[in-house]
């Protein structure tokens, strides 16, 4: 009768010991990051043309919409119509030459701050979107 409890204890120990442990989750990515927005249509219009994003759900009519960089494996920014806030923090883009997309976007229009070099290895400027997002655009220097 001791071998029977001994069976069905290792039983019960092997079971319970295989759900409690488990590895701790982790994060893969991120999947998307949303702005409220005022105006739908200047926004969408801002980062589908002047930044060169696809426009993958909504658009300039619409209250909701997502768009992603070129890299298919780019987080997703979703642009939610709403009252906007702004100063929240910033959201960082990787361009493949920062001197060259600063260039482009002072030839639309806009005042993006001078790019500068820091200590962390990358080349950076910041400049605001159309809702007063902070936006920096970064490459690796080499």
């Amino acid at each position: 009768m001791g071998q029977v409890q001994s069976s069905s204890y290792v039983l019960w120990k092997v079971k319970f010991d295989v759900h409690c442990w488990r590895m701790a989750p982790e994060i893969e990515k991120i999947s998307a990051v949303t702005f409220r927005v005022l105006n739908m249509k200047a926004s969408v219009q801002f980062y589908r043309n002047v930044l060169g994003m696809e426009l993958l759900y909504g658009g300039e009519q619409a209250s909701f919409s997502s768009l992603r960089a070129i890299d298919s494996e780019s987080a997703i920014l979703n642009l939610e119509q709403g009252d906007a806030v702004s100063r929240w923090g910033r959201l960082i883009f990787h361009v493949t030459d920062v001197d060259a997309f600063w260039t482009h976007l002072k030839e639309r229009g806009f005042n993006p701050e001078i790019p500068r070099d820091a200590s962390w290895g990358e080349r950076y400027f910041h400049m605001l979107d159309p809702d007063g997002h902070e936006l920096s655009f970064a490459q690796p220097l080499q």
